[in-house]
């Protein structure tokens, strides 16, 4: 195992040297006599065999190897805080990682407005992002596989704040044969075509979510993955309206008009599985993802859930055929 031959102390001491200007400034600084500040930075050298500082007159500059010496030490001082600052938290009951699970769906613009807002508070923790879809979120949710849950349905039991309004359109390629007719389709023409659904993450997926009436489906992992195979000029799918917008408006995509209707609306919660275990890093995320989706406090929490609309999600037993 290797055995350092140089201690924290000495580069804390060499970094002070040169930040205060010299060894009579850093031993006032680190209330510490000039004569071993001056041994400390002598045995440093010695021991390393690479000369640091140079005295000139009655000041000590950095040398090019000191530089390079210099930056590496801010970095070992600044490790070594965040370390202790570390089990500092820990002990005090902060937690070392949470756990965030979004629907898919949801607009990330928002939750990185949170995490703006979050990252200053967040005293080192660990953040871990999880993307669910379906019944993905409700096993998050019911399993507390996260602390905090962004989801399209919540579970019967549980707390929800609505967080944002989901606008829902179905789409395809502008020389797609659906792109053709614009005297309105009926939802049951759509059968006949191939549509492009995103995978259920749950445990146990059900088809009780999602319009999955066409014989034929395909199933990605994401809308970033659907997007790519509409412009292809391949099926449908019901896209939300502000990951697509931008491809409406540059005729990238076309709009299926639907005879029935060809918007469906439904909003995200936001969950915590378990109030009573929040930790006081967690509380803080909480409070951040209120403030950017400009949230007022418990009066609208609601008991009562909004499905997820009958339209594009599908469960991860769909293959493509």
């Amino acid at each position: 195992m290797f055995r350092p031959k140089s201690t924290l102390e000495q580069w804390r001491i060499f970094q002070a040297v040169v930040e205060f200007g010299g060894y009579a400034q850093a031993a006032e600084k680190l209330n510490k006599s000039q004569s071993s500040l001056n041994h400390a930075v002598a045995k440093l050298q010695q021991t390393l065999g690479v000369a640091l500082l140079e005295v000139r007159g009655r000041k000590a500059f950095l040398t090019e190897e000191g530089e390079v010496f210099l930056r590496r030490a801010k970095q070992l001082t600044q490790q070594m805080e965040e370390l202790e600052l570390l089990a500092f938290n820990i002990h005090q009951g902060w937690e070392a990682e949470i756990r965030l699970a979004v629907e898919l769906v949801h607009p990330r613009p928002l939750i990185n407005r949170a995490l703006q807002l979050y990252y200053p508070k967040s005293r080192g923790t660990q953040l871990q992002l999880m993307d669910t879809v379906l019944t993905g979120s409700q096993d998050a949710i019911l399993e507390q596989q996260a602390d905090l849950v962004i989801t399209g349905h919540v579970p019967k039991g549980f707390l929800g704040e609505p967080l944002a309004e989901i606008t829902l359109l179905p789409v395809c390629h502008p020389l797609h044969p659906l792109a053709r007719i614009t005297t309105g389709l009926a939802q049951a023409d759509l059968s006949q075509e191939l549509q492009i659904v995103i995978k259920d993450t749950g445990k146990n997926p059900q088809e009780l979510t999602g319009w999955l009436k066409a014989e034929q489906r395909w199933t990605v992992n994401n809308f970033h993955e659907a997007i790519g195979i509409l412009l292809s000029g391949l099926g449908f799918a019901w896209l939300p309206i502000h990951l697509v917008e931008p491809l409406l408006q540059q005729n990238r995509l076309h709009r299926i008009q639907l005879r029935e209707s060809s918007a469906r609306k439904f909003f995200t919660h936001l969950v915590v599985p378990n109030p009573e275990r929040l930790g006081p890093s967690a509380s803080r995320l909480l409070e951040c993802l209120r403030t950017s989706h400009k949230l007022q406090q418990p009066e609208l929490a609601t008991r009562s859930s909004i499905e997820l609309p009958q339209v594009e999600l599908s469960d991860s037993s769909h293959t493509p055929e």
